[in-house]
């Protein structure tokens, strides 16, 4: 598969503009990435700008702290399909993460799942945040991806310190194998990088440098 395959093309940031989405859009269309991921807010110009394109509409939940209480994420997951999302990279609750939690943490995820698969089966790309993780963390995270049949754990939110790195990425790997794909992102900004990440594991790829990428 040709990396534009792999591709999120990605703009995040709180300051982006109409005219931003619109050429990121353009942009997506014009190198046939997998998807674009946006804002909730720019879900309706988004839709437009693709209609007819087979690039993938994909807006962020919880961003990019993820601890807003579960019943916000499953309203904001139904007003995002309901606005043409077709897929959904969602933040874990990390506060509850790192009070080991852990109940919290299935309840959510296991919760997340249900309504994004029984509003239209969209995808759903759980962030783990794993600059915020130790191994242990991380481990227990992927096998509950496994539990409740996400289908991408994500690396970052591109807002930690750090975002994807290749320790990470394989580490996931040994545990997910073929059960939930990986979406890496985070400080994705050249096509060498890109690549390994892909050779470690990465199926999708999250960054703003797509265009980059596949020029590279």
């Amino acid at each position: 598969m040709k990396i534009n395959q792999y591709i999120d093309h990605t703009n995040l940031k709180p300051t982006a503009t109409q005219e931003d989405i619109i050429q990121l859009c353009q942009e997506a269309i014009e190198y046939n990435f997998k998807a674009v991921c946006i804002a909730p807010y720019y879900l309706d110009i988004a839709k437009k700008e693709l209609l007819g394109s087979n690039v993938k509409l994909c807006t962020v939940i919880g961003f990019p702290f993820g601890y807003d209480h579960v019943a916000t994420k499953m309203e904001a997951i139904s007003k995002a399909i309901n606005g043409g999302a077709d897929e959904l990279d969602i933040v874990i609750n990390l506060s509850a993460v790192k009070n080991k939690d852990w109940a919290t943490v299935e309840n959510e995820i296991d919760s997340i799942t249900t309504v994004t698969k029984l509003k239209g089966n969209k995808v759903l790309k759980l962030i783990l945040e794993t600059a915020y993780l130790n191994h242990e963390e991380l481990e227990i995270l992927c096998n509950l991806c496994i539990k409740s049949n996400v289908d991408f754990a994500k690396t970052s939110t591109g807002y930690a310190p750090s975002g994807a790195n290749l320790e990470d990425v394989v580490f996931m790997k040994s545990i997910l194998g073929d059960k939930v794909a990986i979406k890496a992102s985070g400080g994705i900004k050249d096509s060498k990088f890109a690549n390994e990440l892909i050779e470690a594991g990465a199926t999708r790829l999250g960054t703003s440098a797509g265009k980059k990428l596949v020029i590279q």
